[in-house]
């Protein structure tokens, strides 16, 4: 009997072995199970069903089969559905067939025959829920990508040279570093998209990621840590609270102080889940690491894991001290000092934090905070755009009329920063004036 149609973005598991009695007791097993079940009895029957069906996600296939081998049927399979997932069963004394089905198949992982249930079952949810990352990971690209098509057309009107050097830039010579300058960019927005989605929802985290991320980089690189870990601090950093965005927001707007035993085990799954969120990006998985430990203490009580001292990774060290600076800073309000929030820090020494970055955090907190906050005789002063001019210090974040952030507090304008804010007031006009520092008097 068929089974019933469902969903087009339903994954589909396709089962192949030529033994009828086999195909039968796979059916039955999977029938529960939120995906599709498809089967046939030879390889070549496989290959026409993946030809018409493109959900299928998880192609699991017998080794011994007459007329195609299941390495054979699963190498074909790769070449039409590269995406999809690939599991052999195979005889336990069978592990060259095993390895073929790896290497030649794309195999990511083979299971013994006869297999218990159980685990079967495990192992198919597995590569489920993986396909469905991996999918799911594509669709946020697409949507990052048109974004960056988008972005990439405002930044043509911000550059009048681009189009004079466009064809310097298909010179061979040049190829190569323009490739490798939008990989970065790519990677940087990806960052910066995934950390916005907390900041849509909670106001009052506006901004933190990115000066957590601006503060925990300069630390990194006092260390004079390698570029790639500096990097993956940075990127740890800026997505560290990720894992927020699927807890509720009436425990997110509480004191951590406030919350009961239930939402405090909820608010803790924040870190393991910020780190699962970004596993299925291979690059992002140091950072992710980075993101899971952000809330261990240097005494071993934090979570999720109870690391103690060095056992915490040096990058999560960084971040835990740069996330609760930047968040005392901003619980004081526009007259609380760097000063205040390096002291607040300096009592939990030894107990959160570790006592040798100390010395680091009050030299990169000096270094980059020095323009989030006036000097004594600077006053907040609101002015239009017309009014601005080089060298002003923004007291506070720009956005436009529609929430798009522009540019952040703390920013010293310059000539191209002030043509473009002028653009963005006739093309998306904010609510509320450009405030900066102005001398007082």
């Amino acid at each position: 009997m068929s089974p019933e149609p469902k969903e087009e973005s339903t994954v589909q598991v396709l089962f192949v072995d030529d033994e009828e009695n086999i195909v039968k007791s796979l059916r039955r097993l999977f029938m529960d199970e939120d995906f599709e079940t498809l089967t046939a009895t030879s390889g070549q029957q496989g290959l026409d069903l993946i030809k018409d069906n493109k959900n299928i996600g998880v192609v699991v296939s017998d080794q011994r089969m007459p007329g195609m081998s299941g390495v054979e049927f699963l190498e074909q399979a790769r070449a039409v559905l590269p995406e999809a997932m690939r599991i052999v069963l195979t005889g336990y004394a069978d592990i060259e067939a095993a390895m073929g089905a790896i290497n030649r198949g794309g195999a990511f992982r083979y299971i013994t025959k006869p297999w218990d249930d159980k685990l079967l079952l495990h192992h198919i949810r597995e590569a489920v829920g993986l396909f469905s990352l991996k999918r799911d990971n594509q669709r946020m690209a697409a949507v990052i990508q048109k974004q960056n098509e988008e972005l990439a057309q405002w930044n043509s009107r911000l550059q009048a040279r681009v189009k004079e050097q466009t064809r310097e830039l298909f010179e061979k010579n040049r190829e190569l570093e323009g490739a490798n300058k939008r990989l970065r960019k790519n990677f940087d927005n990806t960052i910066h998209a995934f950390s916005e989605l907390l900041e849509l929802r909670d106001e009052s985290a506006r901004r933190h990621a990115a000066k957590v991320g601006v503060l925990a980089t300069r630390m990194a690189t006092l260390l004079e840590l390698p570029e790639s870990e500096v990097t993956t601090v940075r990127a740890g950093a800026i997505l560290h609270d990720i894992g927020k965005i699927g807890i509720r927001d009436e425990i997110l707007r509480k004191d951590i102080a406030q919350f009961s035993e239930e939402e405090r085990r909820i608010y803790q799954t924040h870190a393991v889940r910020g780190q699962a969120a970004i596993d299925s990006v291979e690059d992002l998985r140091p950072a992710g690491i980075l993101i899971r430990h952000h809330h261990e203490a240097y005494n071993g009580q934090g979570f999720p894991d109870g690391l103690k001292a060095d056992a915490i990774p040096m990058g999560a060290r960084i971040i835990a001290m740069a996330d609760s600076f930047d968040h005392q800073f901003n619980i004081g309000g526009p007259t609380d000092t760097v000063g205040h929030s390096l002291a607040f820090v300096k009592k939990l020494l030894g107990s959160l934090f570790d006592p040798a970055l100390f010395p680091i955090l009050q030299e990169a907190a000096v270094e980059t905070y020095a323009g989030f906050q006036p000097e004594t005789h600077m006053v907040e002063k609101e002015i239009e755009p017309k009014d601005l001019h080089e060298n002003m210090t923004l007291a506070g974040d720009v956005t436009s009329g529609t929430g798009i952030f522009l540019i952040g507090k703390g920013t010293v304008l310059d000539k191209q920063k002030i043509e473009a804010l002028k653009r963005y007031y006739k093309l998306d006009p904010p609510k509320e004036k450009i405030r900066i520092w102005a001398a007082a008097g």
